[in-house]
């Protein structure tokens, strides 16, 4: 076995512990995200393949899913644009955490908080895999059996975004709550500065391009 054989055997080993660790963190929030970040026993790359897997599962619930509980309209799906929101909105939510946390003396990094985030929604994707398979054996008179478990996944994951934010900033309860509810403030006035800068942009665009054609139209 050679040297880089070894190097990459030992990143694969590190990356499946902790990964595994994940377990531990939503049974554990609050030593779990303690030690996460200040005895480093998560990592950027487990943190990554975790929000890959919620990708994925939102994906895999979209199309697999049985009949009667999920049946988009396929003639007007556009894969990319339904998991686009959700890729967006978790790094806004990393960015806009990160901004404000640094003025309310928190003391977590942008990777902490990426982080942190990431192994919280962990339960997302323990819980709606499960459910899939769950479609084909329930009906729909049973059906609140799934929005119980549904709306358990959802719970857990809040939570657990709770406690990260309390252990990786240092934060009580209250001030874990009250930034994260300026972090949904300044998400959306991030997304609304976003919207209409590009709104802008269009617009310029448009008129330069009429601009060119009427000059093109008079010259030629």
């Amino acid at each position: 076995m050679n040297a880089k054989t070894a190097i990459y055997n030992d990143k694969l080993k590190h990356l499946g512990k902790t990964l595994k660790y994940s377990l531990y963190v939503i049974f554990h929030p609050f030593d779990g995200f303690w030690d996460l970040i200040h005895e480093k026993r998560g990592s950027l790359g487990a943190a990554t393949v975790i929000f890959i897997m919620v990708i994925l599962t939102q994906i895999w619930t979209w199309t697999y899913s049985s009949f009667p509980f999920y049946f988009p309209q396929w003639e007007y799906f556009n894969l990319f644009m339904q998991v686009l929101p959700t890729i967006v909105l978790f790094f806004i939510w990393c960015i806009a955490n990160w901004s404000l946390t640094t003025l309310m003396d928190g003391k977590g990094k942008l990777s902490h908080i990426y982080m942190a985030s990431a192994y919280a929604l962990t339960p997302y994707v323990l819980i709606k895999i499960p459910l899939i398979f769950l479609t084909y054996v329930i009906t729909l008179e049973e059906m609140a059996y799934y929005t119980v478990f549904d709306n358990i996944c959802i719970a857990w994951c809040v939570i657990l975004m709770i406690a990260a934010m309390m252990m990786i900033h240092d934060y009580t309860i209250g001030k874990a709550l009250f930034s994260s509810f300026l972090t949904i403030v300044a998400m959306m006035i991030i997304i609304f500065l976003v919207v209409m800068f590009f709104s802008l942009i269009t617009q310029s665009f448009g008129y330069f391009v009429a601009l060119y054609k009427e000059i093109a139209f008079r010259l030629y």
